[in-house]
């Protein structure tokens, strides 16, 4: 799941807000990182099972919200895909 915030930042971003986008997503990808690598230890000692429910839940939580929330880009441009978060948003109607 790791590679699915790089491409999110790629696509949905405007070109002059893209490097501090990428920025963010790099720092939060790595702080993400290292709280697995540094807790999967300990995590493991307290249960193997109940160590990988949890690792297996979050990847799957994060499965359901790529495919329910992040909208389909291919083949639309830039100013499209802006649209989608702005002008066209259904959130904006609640």
């Amino acid at each position: 799941m790791s590679a699915i915030p790089w491409i999110i930042v790629s696509e949905i971003y405007p070109v002059h807000v893209k490097g501090a986008a990428g920025t963010v997503c790099n720092l939060v990808g790595s702080i993400s990182s290292w709280l697995v690598a540094y807790s999967f230890n300990y995590l493991l000692q307290w249960s193997s099972t109940g160590t990988f429910l949890m690792y297996a839940t979050v990847t799957g939580l994060g499965f359901v919200f790529t495919v329910k929330l992040v909208p389909e880009t291919k083949g639309k441009s830039l100013e499209e895909i802006q649209s989608l978060f702005t002008d066209d948003s259904p959130l904006q109607d609640l």
